[in-house]
């Protein structure tokens, strides 16, 4: 582990950029559809907040599973993804929200879908080989060093 990575958290996917940036999403889910109608709550506003906290809780649960499985995870999380901007186009349309909040919102997914790509992608390169100072031969050390180029 580098020196840098010793402050890592007990669950490793808070060390995770990309876990960090789907809360961040929540969060502005949550801002964004608080002046929904009340009609609107069962229909769009519930389920568009679930779909937003699927793509962080599929990256946590991925994280703790093997290659195959985080990737499976992850893709999980890029159809999550798509379900967002579905429900961004759909408040769009029944004007709850205006142009520019539909944008931010495609803005914060293409964010997502891409740093999410890309972590699907390291993981599938393989492991680095390992130097005499690595102590953890597992591919977590991966994910933490390519996360961090993104």
């Amino acid at each position: 582990m580098t020196p840098e990575r010793e402050n890592t958290s007990f669950f490793r996917f808070e060390d995770l950029r990309i876990y960090h940036k789907a809360l961040d999403y929540v969060e502005w889910i949550h801002h964004n559809t608080q002046f929904f109608p009340e009609s609107a709550k069962e229909s769009l506003t519930l389920p568009f907040l679930k779909s937003a906290q699927a793509i962080s809780l599929n990256i946590a649960e991925g994280s703790s599973r093997n290659k195959s499985q985080f990737i499976y995870f992850l893709k999980m999380a890029k159809s999550a993804v798509r379900e967002c901007v579905i429900f961004s186009t759909l408040a769009q349309k029944l004007n709850y929200v205006n142009d520019d909040t539909v944008e931010t919102s495609r803005l914060h997914l293409m964010e997502l879908t891409k740093m999410i790509g890309s972590l699907i992608v390291s993981l599938q390169k393989g492991p680095r080989p390992l130097s005499p100072s690595d102590s953890r031969p597992d591919f977590e050390d991966d994910i933490m060093e390519d996360e961090d180029q993104l």
